[in-house]
């Protein structure tokens, strides 16, 4: 179990996940652009679908900056692509059931919820740069204008 962080300036660790229809994703795949790299609890659930959506209808926003917005949960390729459809999300899901890509990140931590303890994912954004560098982080987020935020740091940075 990792309970490292990375820090701004580290270099992104690479990886490679299947998508919602199960296609192989590498985030060295998109070196050259900017990556908003989005770690999540649980498809379906109230501020999971609101994250996930909001980053949906921000999509041409993000591109326009230059930037392709990946969304990584322990969740199984079936379970996203049902998320995807239901919720008409047009961003990338990428499916990390063996955790390993979630503890690189630092994302998979012990997290308490009434009493009992279990680990989980802890709700974090990573803004990865074209060199695959972490320009910026935001870890335990808050659902309710993440995703301006995200813009908003993205725009002062590029």
């Amino acid at each position: 179990m990792s309970e490292k962080e990375l820090d701004i300036g580290d270099s992104a660790p690479d990886f490679c996940l299947p998508n919602q229809e199960g296609k192989e994703v590498c985030l060295e795949e998109h070196r050259g652009k900017w990556v908003v790299l989005y770690f999540y609890p649980k498809d379906g659930t109230k501020a999971c679908t609101l994250e996930a959506v909001d980053f949906t209808l921000n999509k041409e926003a993000f591109d326009e900056l230059g930037a392709v917005v990946i969304g990584v949960s322990p969740d199984s390729v079936k379970s996203h692509e049902r998320f995807c459809q239901k919720n008409n999300l047009t961003i990338t899901l990428l499916s990390d059931p063996d955790h390993g890509v979630l503890e690189e990140y630092g994302v998979w931590q012990l997290k308490k919820m009434y009493g009992r303890e279990y680990h989980g994912v802890v709700r974090s954004t990573f803004l990865v740069d074209p060199k695959g560098k972490v320009a910026h982080a935001w870890r335990k987020v808050r659902v309710a204008n993440h995703v301006e935020n995200v813009k908003a740091k993205l725009a002062e940075l590029k």
